[in-house]
């Protein structure tokens, strides 16, 4: 199975616990890993046949925009379900970062997995 990432990804977002934090946008940044079969793509040299990491970029931006998760854990969730239902991917890491959310470090983050590798049929 092939990866396709996309890193570094920042977005604004209200979010957070404390009521200071529910009147600000913070600064996230995303860094996601999907899994995927890359070969008919390559072999056509045709953006349909792979994933459209602009397209997913996007999709990701748009849903961060319009939500106001308390915790990044559940926004991290809600980014891997996007990713795996409205693109179609078995398999996705996504790590959500909060830079600066802990005095004296300099991020705090998560790492989820969701979905299954899975070889699946050879196109």
């Amino acid at each position: 199975m092939d990866r396709v990432f996309i890193e570094g990804l920042k977005v604004d977002a209200l979010i957070g616990v404390y009521d200071w934090e529910r009147e600000i946008l913070q600064p996230l940044e995303f860094d996601i890993e999907m899994a995927t079969n890359i070969q008919p793509a390559a072999a056509g040299d045709n953006l349909e046949l792979t994933l459209d990491y602009f397209a997913i970029s996007q999709a990701i931006t748009e849903l961060v925009k319009g939500s106001s998760f308390k915790l990044i854990e559940s926004l991290a969730e809600a980014v891997s379900e996007l990713i795996r239902h409205q693109f179609h991917v078995c398999w996705v890491q996504v790590k959500v970062s909060k830079p600066g959310a802990v005095p004296n470090a300099r991020n705090v983050a998560v790492q989820i997995q969701r979905g299954t590798l899975s070889q699946g049929p050879q196109q």
